[in-house]
Order: structure tokens, then sequence, then C-alpha cells
């Protein structure tokens, strides 16, 4: 996998990067301009959405017919005139801007689950367009990804039409993680300054909850020199805090969590044990609302390498990883194990991301695999249990329960691998919030008749 050249943020570096792109370098009308009717126009995610691209394709889109909007993880609200008739919304993550939109039913769902290094996944290999956000260039033609590259060199590289909207603050993180100006059709310059978002802070029982389980997880699962990946979520993604007391651990992950850049910085994020890249910390991105001052630490740093999704959560892949840990988020867990991590009911949350691939390949590496969540959460004011014993009808089953090891709540941790059902039901019952055992158990005697 070859890697770029790289260095510091093109504003620091001196060079004239607009002569360089010359005639390339446009406004955002004139770029999407190129858009025509019957596109499938694809854009990258997250806080890598092209901000200044998406508003100019917007206002286009009465113009045209028959296009395909696939946005995952949009910072953008799509809820616009023509939706549906003149073009189509499709996701394969949802995000707090375009979730209502999907559950009305007025843009379409694709699920992705497994991915495979050098190509991209089905429902994404079809798209013709692409935009995305990228660094000034290099002195060597070289933009950089930055905070999520995620899959955009490959979509990059299989559209018709490429434009990319540079961002002056980007970082530059070292990997697979940069592509040359001659691989791109159009360049934006990013004028609009955005505000900076803090993380949301936890309600006072959540908080407790999160700091109770992080470091159960930490000292009872996460042994010194174990190589983790971690999922994005309120819960483990909260879990790197909880492990400076550790020593020469590694990380091989989908989307790197925040408060990674401590860890490294205190010397117990070595990779000195890992298989794969050691001594590198290894993703596909860099987790949302990563505070500036840990970016800024992860920019040009030598330790960091992001890589294609499609590389970091190929299964064939990260099951050399011998030993790894998998630790992820759900939504709701069933009693023999079964984890929901994406959808309430059958309308989608969020999306599968990589916690499929992750556990099974975790438990191919002979590692083991850790589902978090709180025994409870308040729903219009309603305490529900997230242990349940039965998902709800239609509920997406992320983590199929013979991958599932252990699932920890603020109550303790469940121990599944080799158990029975009615061992895995006991173990889970332990840990569930105590206003619901009493329910839960007659409910496991009634289906499973333990």
């Amino acid at each position: 996998m070859a890697t770029a050249p790289s260095q510091h943020r093109g504003e620091k570096s001196g060079i004239d990067w607009r002569a360089q792109l010359g005639a390339k370098l446009v406004a955002a009308d004139e770029a999407v301009a190129h858009i025509k009717s019957g596109d499938r126009v694809c854009l990258s995610i997250a806080q890598q959405t092209p901000f200044e691209l998406c508003p100019a394709l917007a206002g286009r889109l009465m113009e045209l017919e028959n296009v395909v909007v696939n946005h995952g993880a949009a910072v953008m609200n799509w809820d616009l005139p023509g939706l549906g008739e003149r073009f189509r919304l499709e996701s394969m993550y949802l995000s707090p801007y375009d979730r209502a939109i999907y559950h009305r039913g007025a843009a379409d769902f694709t699920p992705i689950v497994y991915y495979r290094a050098g190509h991209l996944p089905p429902a994404l290999d079809n798209f013709n367009v692409y935009l995305m956000t990228v660094s000034p260039p290099d002195e060597h033609g070289y933009c950089n990804f930055g905070e999520a590259q995620i899959m955009s060199k490959l979509l990059a590289r299989n559209a018709d039409l490429v434009i990319a909207e540079i961002d002056k603050n980007s970082i530059r993180v070292g990997g697979d993680n940069s592509i040359h100006i001659s691989e791109i059709d159009y360049f934006v310059e990013r004028t609009t300054e955005l505000p900076e978002i803090k993380l949301p802070q936890p309600g006072e029982e959540e908080a407790r909850n999160i700091a109770t389980v992080c470091g159960m997880v930490a000292k009872e699962l996460i042994p010194d020199r174990a190589t983790v990946q971690i999922g994005v979520g309120s819960m483990s993604g909260m879990l790197c805090n909880h492990l400076l007391n550790h020593h020469e651990l590694g990380m091989q992950t989908e989307i790197i969590p925040l408060h990674t850049a401590p860890l490294v910085e205190a010397g117990v994020l070595t990779g000195k044990h890992k298989q794969l890249f050691p001594g590198l910390v290894v993703g596909a991105g860099i987790a949302p609302l990563t505070p500036r001052e840990e970016l800024d630490f992860i920019d040009g740093n030598p330790a960091f390498a992001l890589y294609d999704f499609n590389t970091t959560d190929d299964i064939r892949f990260v099951a050399q990883e011998e030993g790894l840990i998998s630790i992820n988020n759900a939504m709701a867990v069933d009693l023999t194990g079964q984890t929901n991590g994406e959808s309430i009911g059958p309308l989608m949350y969020t999306g599968t991301g990589g916690q499929t691939a992750f556990v099974v390949a975790a438990c191919l590496a002979g590692g083991k695999t850790v589902i978090v969540v709180p025994s409870s959460s308040r729903v219009q004011g309603r305490r529900i249990s997230r242990i349940v014993p039965v998902l709800d009808s239609g509920s997406v089953v992320t983590s199929p329960r013979g991958f599932v090891h252990h699932v920890v709540t603020e109550y303790g941790i469940a121990n599944l691998k080799g158990k029975s059902i009615r061992e895995r039901i006991n173990e889970l019952v332990a840990i569930a919030h105590p206003d619901f055992r009493s329910e839960l158990r007659a409910e496991a005697k009634r289906l499973y008749k333990v």
C-alpha cells in the first residue's frame, strides 16, 4: 500500500497551491454545473462533508432529473424541494441531520456489511460522480484526505467526475490517505468558516454509567499489550480515557476514537506488539468532534495512519491480528446475546458500520468481543430496559450471538462465550437493571423454556 508524501497543512508550507491548481480551481457553482440528469452522486461523509459543494449541488437539483445523491453520515439536511421526485437520497449510515427523512420513507437506506480490500462494496460501486473534501496539495501535488479517508480514494478512482473541496484547515495523516491532483477534475476552495461544535456532554446518570462500564472493560477485559478495536458511540467512544494506566497497547480499528492522541503522547499506545502495521495507530478515519488539540497532535504525526475502509474492515485482513479485542456499542441485546447496534425496530438509527466485520474478525483472530450498553435508558420520561427478552420486531442483528463473548452494563460483565442459552440468560439477567430482572426471568421461562 503506497504512502504518498505527507507534510503539515498547505497554508503553513508557503506553497502557492492556487497557482498549482490553475484552471482546475473554480467556483462551486461552476464545478457542480458539470453534473447532469441521470448522474449518481456520492459525497464524502461526516466531518469530511464538502460544505461548499453541498449547497451548490442543492441549488441545481430542481434543474436536473433522475439524480441519486448518496451521503453517508451526512452533515447536511437534504430535505429539499424535489426529494423523491427529481432526485433520490440514499445512505448506508444515518445521522441526526437526515434520520427523519428516512423514517418517513422519503429516502432509501442501503445495508452494507462486508468489505474487500481494493473493491468498493455493492451499492457504492456504481456512482459516476464523487464530491469530497481534501487538504491543499503539497509540493508534489498530493492532497490529503485529512480526518477521514473512509472510501474516498476508491470512490474517486471509480468515478467519471471528481470534484474536491479544499479545506485549508485540514490536517494531514499518513497511510494510504492522499490523492494526486491529476486524479481530480475540479477544485473548489472552502471560504465558509465553520462553527466549532463541541462534543455533547452526557447527563449525570449517563456519565456515571459510561465511567463505570469503561472502567470495568479497561480493568477486566483489556490486558497490557493487547490490540483493540473501539467502535464509535457514546459509551465505547469514551474508553480511551480509562486506558492511561495500561502498557504497550495497540489499535487496529475503523474509526480512531476520541482521546486516542493522549494515549500515544503518554506512551501507552505504542503498537509494539501488533501483527498488522506494528507501531501504528490504524483506522479509516478519526472520530467526529475530536478536540482540535488532539487533531493538532495527529497532524503529520507518523504514529497515525489512515487506510481505505475496505481494507481496515476486511475480515480476512483483520483476522490476522492475533488476539484482537473488539469493543462496540448496542441499542439492545436480547437474552441469548443477539445484538442490535443500529436500528429501533425496523427503522434505521445509524448503520452497521464495521461492528459485524470486527466481531467476526476478532473471533477468528482468537481474541474477544465486547458489547457495551447501559442497562436502561429513559425514553419520553419512561425507563426502558436495554437487555430485552427478544429484539423488537424488525430489529437488525448487527452481531450474531455466537460472536458475542462479553456484554457489559453498569451492573457487571456477562460472559457468554461457550455458554448455553440457559447460562446466557442467567448472565444477562444478572447485569440488567434491577427494575426489569423479574420480568426478564418470566419472559425467559415463557419464550425459552428455561
